[in-house]
């Protein structure tokens, strides 16, 4: 029964002196690390590329896609209802101003016209006569004036007459080139009925979207190049014209129409474009877009500092393959983690190697 008693007051002595022990040994780490500091940052932190971020000249130039009108255009139509008498033109040929395209039939307008004209022979023929007899005082002032009136107003039943049979001649609105002829000798028309389309491509008005980012870099009188798939490898170019006064609320941009010589004709309305405009170069500060970190719609990079990552919102300007420029939110030569963004937590230790110091081919990209 005492050696049992006894071992076990062994084992408590033995454990109390483990304790003792142990308590001993913190004391002596803590005060190790009083004099030498704590572990650094860096031990089992995740691995990371950075590149710093540097400024350099980039091109102001926005990309858009287009489409095609003419400088003026029209849709032919007759102001009045008239059968068809004769067509004045061929399809696609050029045509002047005031050229008589179709003549409708106006049997009835011209005798009308004749008629009218005939009644304003007569008024003043007698306004003749009267004057005549108003010296010798054989009419009286009133009688005179009312013949007076007669005139004018048969003057003005002849140029109702004459605009009458002019609606029945129609005519091209302006120098360009016809389309396809809708209608055919015979035909009855209206004011809804087409006979044929009329426009000016002598110049090319090219419509295009530029996001509200770049409109502070868009004027007029910049100058544009634009590409379509049907003249591949040949570019025209032209200038802005204009800027709409409005930014679409749904789409953010702006609507830019440009103007581009057409001497030869070979551009038409309707036509896809690819359409750059390009400045001066200027200074802008880049990284590369790997290092973009999205969240919603803000964007976001890690910024290494002192082996601790910090996230950092940036607002971002113009594109480049692999490049962005960073508008606000980076300074020049401060490291931005491109590889590895996936492990880094804001406020966490990293350990950071430059992009230039890995062997080719290497990556830390599992």
């Amino acid at each position: 029964m005492k050696t049992s008693r006894g071992n076990i007051l062994l084992r408590v002595v033995a454990g109390l002196g483990l304790i003792a022990l142990g308590v001993a040994f913190s004391l002596w780490l803590n005060r190790d690390q009083d004099i030498h500091g704590p572990p650094g940052p860096r031990a089992g932190a995740p691995m990371v590329i950075t590149e710093p971020v540097r400024v350099q000249a980039m091109a102001r130039e926005i990309e858009a896609l287009g489409t095609s009108s003419a400088s003026e255009s029209v849709t032919i139509t007759p102001r009045v209802t008239g059968r068809v008498q004769r067509i004045n033109f061929r399809e696609g040929e050029a045509v002047s101003r005031g050229q008589v395209l179709v003549e409708l039939e106006a049997n009835e307008q011209r005798a009308a016209l004749a008629e009218a004209e005939a009644n304003l022979v007569e008024s003043r023929n007698q306004l003749r006569r009267a004057a005549s007899l108003f010296e010798q005082r054989v009419i009286s002032q009133s009688q005179l004036d009312e013949l007076e009136s007669r005139v004018r107003a048969d003057e003005a039943r002849v140029a109702a007459a004459q605009a009458r049979l002019a609606d029945f001649l129609i005519r091209a609105p302006f120098d360009g080139r016809v389309g396809l002829r809708r209608i055919s000798v015979g035909s009855l028309v209206g004011p809804s009925d087409h006979i044929t389309t009329l426009d000016d491509t002598r110049v090319i008005k090219l419509d295009f979207a530029v996001p509200e980012t770049f409109l502070a870099d868009v004027e007029v009188g910049l100058e544009i190049t634009a590409e379509s798939v049907a003249f591949p490898a040949q570019p025209f170019h032209g200038t802005v014209e204009s800027i709409d006064s409005r930014i679409d609320p749904i789409t953010r941009s702006v609507t830019v129409r440009a103007a581009v010589p057409n001497p030869d004709g070979r551009l038409r309305p309707g036509m896809f474009f690819s359409v750059q405009l390009s400045q001066m170069e200027r200074q802008a500060t880049l990284i590369p877009e790997a290092a973009l970190v999205p969240v919603q719609n803000r964007q976001f990079v890690f910024v290494i500092r002192d082996g601790v990552a910090e996230r950092r919102e940036v607002i971002t300007g113009r594109r480049r393959p692999g490049i962005v420029e960073v508008v606000q939110g980076l300074e020049a030569g401060e490291d931005v983690v491109v590889e590895g963004v996936q492990k880094v937590r804001p406020g966490g230790p990293v350990r950071a190697l430059a992009a230039t110091s890995l062997p080719d081919g290497e990556s830390l990209t599992p």
